[in-house]
């Protein structure tokens, strides 16, 4: 019964939010920004990552990190060195 319950919840929540969505006239142009974003983050970590421009330093490419640079953008980047140098040493 319980899960009924919570699918039911999700299933409204994404009708809603697909209505939403819909209504404001966003339509598929905010998956297209989304998506450009997650592209230009892998890619700005990748390039970090196997450019050798800082050596002995590596992001792992992981969800917190992609949403943090997709979040922030390139600076996020910065944001994540700076943590790993500063917290692993």
């Amino acid at each position: 019964m319980k899960s009924f319950i919570l699918g039911s919840i999700l299933v409204v929540s994404l009708l809603a939010l697909v209505i939403v969505l819909f209504k404001k006239r966003l339509g598929f142009s905010i998956f297209t920004s989304i998506g450009v974003h997650l592209v230009m983050a892998a890619a700005g970590i990748y390039i970090v990552n196997y450019s050798g421009w800082i050596t002995g330093m590596y992001i792992p490419l992981n969800p917190a990190t992609i949403g943090t640079v997709t979040v922030l953008g390139l600076p996020g980047v910065g944001l994540l060195l700076g943590l790993k140098i500063s917290l692993f040493g």
